[in-house]
């Protein structure tokens, strides 16, 4: 992949590098702490990028599937330093959460029954349902401006928890409802227009410095077929090697589907991640899902990294001929590959076609009616995990069309009840951060679970 700008930046690789390496380690919090943060030091306090082209690159990265908060990243990496610096800042966005969860899933699979883990588990999963809570409410003030909307929100919701519809298909479903009712109902689709503060901090470099090259034929041939064969090779290498039904294949090829699909961020794919992890590759066991994510929560990064977690369980369980601690390192690697190469492949292969992809109202329509889906199926990933984290028990239920998952009422957990009010208080009440809550909640709920034991 070539650069994709002729004008030269006045920030060298090095400089930038370090730049990207200081916010790597300050991504905590979730999309949205994570573009504060980027904004914060490359708009207000460096002044590199404009704030209207952090804008434009930042509506650019949430028409894509996959984290658009790194995917922000790689863009203005390559906006500031070409192919090279897309790829240092998508890669350094990754790296500490990819070590740092390493570590904690080693420490879940070796010690993860034992009481001390289990206590501080025992806060964790309330945190995250009123973690998750809050950003099925912020996302869904930002998503449902309309009646139509909210009425694709609740389809998805119940295709979902009552139907058992896979999630690709509702996903695919509501993109076509968006494009054929922009035909007839456009102003279903009208965006309110973006406020820019008068006092737009003036950028080291000016925005038109910062536009590459014409896109051409050659150069969207040579990122396709270079981005494919890396996202691919791993996954071959392994059929090869091993087999079709090894392990190291069934989570490159399910992880590289997700990959495709998943628009609206990590929320909106963790739902289908767990039920087909936990229900038919049987990586996982009911409701370890959401521990996953409570570690994912408190390490820097993207919260898709949580499939990283499930990789490394599900290989670590499944080694077949390895070492299971080789097979889960090899197998989380693995899945961590899948995720996030399309990442780079997307904004590389797409980026310079950005001015005429927003104009697109087609387009712009179908991604529209995908997030107003992704608020049902964020929606549905919270009953999942309260399902899971408060009882300790659930069964299927099937009457003909209807497929869904009820609790045991019986095997109520009194203790996660009373803490997922506790972190309820804490993030809607006082507002407090991600880490706050969950390191509160890990303190409170070690202590009730210890108490009790």
């Amino acid at each position: 992949m070539s650069s994709t700008s002729k004008t030269s930046s006045p920030l060298t690789l090095k400089a930038a590098s370090k730049v990207w390496f200081s916010i790597s380690l300050r991504t905590f919090g979730g999309p949205a702490g994570q573009i504060a943060v980027m904004h914060d030091e490359l708009v207000e306090k460096r002044r590199w990028i404009g704030e209207q082209r952090f804008l434009h690159a930042l509506s650019f990265c949430t028409l894509l599937p996959g984290p658009e908060a790194q995917q922000l990243a790689i863009y203005l990496g390559w906006l500031l330093n070409g192919t090279a610096g897309g790829l240092i800042a998508g890669i350094l966005f990754v790296i500490p959460g990819y070590v740092a969860l390493m570590i904690l899933s080693a420490i879940y699979a070796q010690w993860g029954e034992t009481v001390g883990i289990a206590a501080v588990f025992a806060g964790l999963g309330p945190a995250v349902l009123a973690i998750v809570g809050q950003a099925l409410l912020r996302i869904s003030k930002r998503a449902l401006t309309n009646n139509f909307l909210l009425s694709i929100s609740v389809i998805s919701f119940l295709s979902l928890i009552v139907l058992n519809i896979p999630f690709p298909i509702v996903v695919a479903g509501a993109a076509i409802i968006g494009v054929i009712a922009n035909k007839s109902r456009p102003q279903w689709f009208v965006k309110p227009p973006v406020v820019v503060s008068e006092q737009e901090a003036q950028p080291l470099i000016a925005d038109e410095a910062l536009h590459g090259e014409r896109p051409t034929l050659t150069g969207a041939i040579k990122v396709l077929a270079v981005g494919l064969f890396l996202w691919a090779l791993p996954v071959v290498i392994a059929v090869v090697a091993l087999g079709r039904n090894h392990v190291f294949v069934q989570q490159g090829l399910f992880f590289s589907g997700t990959a495709v699909v998943t628009f609206g961020g990590a929320y909106a794919v963790l739902s289908y991640v767990a039920q087909r992890a936990v229900g038919v590759f049987h990586w996982l066991l009911p409701g370890e899902m959401v521990n996953g994510l409570a570690l994912a929560e408190t390490t820097p990064g993207p919260l898709i990294m949580v499939v990283q977690f499930v990789g490394f369980l599900g290989a670590f369980r499944n080694p077949g001929d390895l070492n299971p601690w080789v097979a889960a390192i090899i197998g989380s690697t693995l899945v961590v590959w899948v995720t996030f190469v399309p990442c780079f492949l997307f904004v590389f292969l797409g980026a310079p076609h950005i001015e005429g992809l927003r104009k697109n109202r087609s387009v712009s329509a179908g991604l529209t009616a995908v997030t107003a889906a992704v608020v049902g199926v964020i929606a549905n990933l919270s009953v999942y995990f309260v399902l899971h984290t408060m009882f300790e028990t659930t069964h299927n239920y099937s009457q003909g069309i209807i497929q869904t998952t009820i609790p045991d009422w019986e095997t109520l957990n009194i203790r996660s009840g009373f803490l997922t009010i506790v972190a309820a208080v804490l993030v809607f009440k006082y507002k407090r951060s991600t880490v706050q809550v969950m390191g509160i909640c890990a303190i409170a709920g070690g202590v009730l679970y210890l108490m009790a034991s």
